[in-house]
């Protein structure tokens, strides 16, 4: 498992008013949705492409496209679907899947209680959203849950993630021979005894959507 703390002033500006307890929740999306975008562009530096011919006003010449089956995005319910649209703006042509995960506050195993993907993932990269690397469990799960699909890459994007959740994660996938990768915006000091984040921001599902 590899795991890449994005360093850029953008980033940490915008990660600064995620963070804010007074910032709102159409704030809280606008930024979110913006700093997916950018954590976005480093996490596809290694997507598959292959290249094409075109001609240009001036001449012939031979760029890439992004190579077949295309790349999967997957955000897991409900908070990722706040980070769709922000990868989307990236990978316009990437197909969508759905994995709805919850995690149990008492013990914080995490089971899975909706699916939209396909059957196959054979060859396929996937670019798994989840605003919180926190105890690991839930994106642990659903990393198993794309392998045992066939997924060959996985890539996972998280706003925020904690040293706890990383150790975790990295045990969780002892035995899988796919390379993984996550991707986030800062790595934080700990998490608490409920298992949020410190400092964190809160709980990113709320604060995207409500208390509901």
């Amino acid at each position: 498992m590899r795991t890449l703390v994005v360093d850029h002033p953008l980033v940490a500006h915008k990660l600064t008013a995620l963070r804010d307890e007074n910032t709102d929740s159409p704030t809280f999306r606008r930024l979110a949705d913006q700093l997916v975008t950018l954590l976005a562009y480093e996490a596809t530096r290694d997507v598959r492409v292959a290249p094409f011919d075109i001609v240009t006003p001036v001449a012939p010449t031979t760029g890439v496209k992004l190579s077949e089956p295309r790349p999967l995005v997957v955000p897991i319910l409900r908070a990722g679907l706040g980070m769709l649209e922000g990868m989307m703006r990236l990978l316009p042509t990437a197909e969508v899947g759905f994995l709805g995960m919850v995690r149990d506050e008492e013990t914080l195993k995490a089971s899975t209680y909706a699916e939209r993907l396909p059957d196959d993932l054979s060859g396929r990269q996937c670019y798994v959203l989840d605003p919180m690397l926190a105890t690991g469990g839930t994106l642990a799960a659903a990393i198993r849950f794309l392998v045992d699909r066939g997924a060959d890459d996985i890539t996972a994007i998280c706003l925020l993630a904690a040293p706890e959740g990383c150790d975790r994660l990295e045990k969780g996938l002892e035995g899988i021979d796919v390379p993984v990768t996550i991707v986030t915006a800062a790595m934080d000091e700990k998490l608490n005894d409920k298992g949020y984040i410190v400092p964190g921001l809160g709980d990113a599902g709320d604060r995207l959507y409500g208390i509901v």
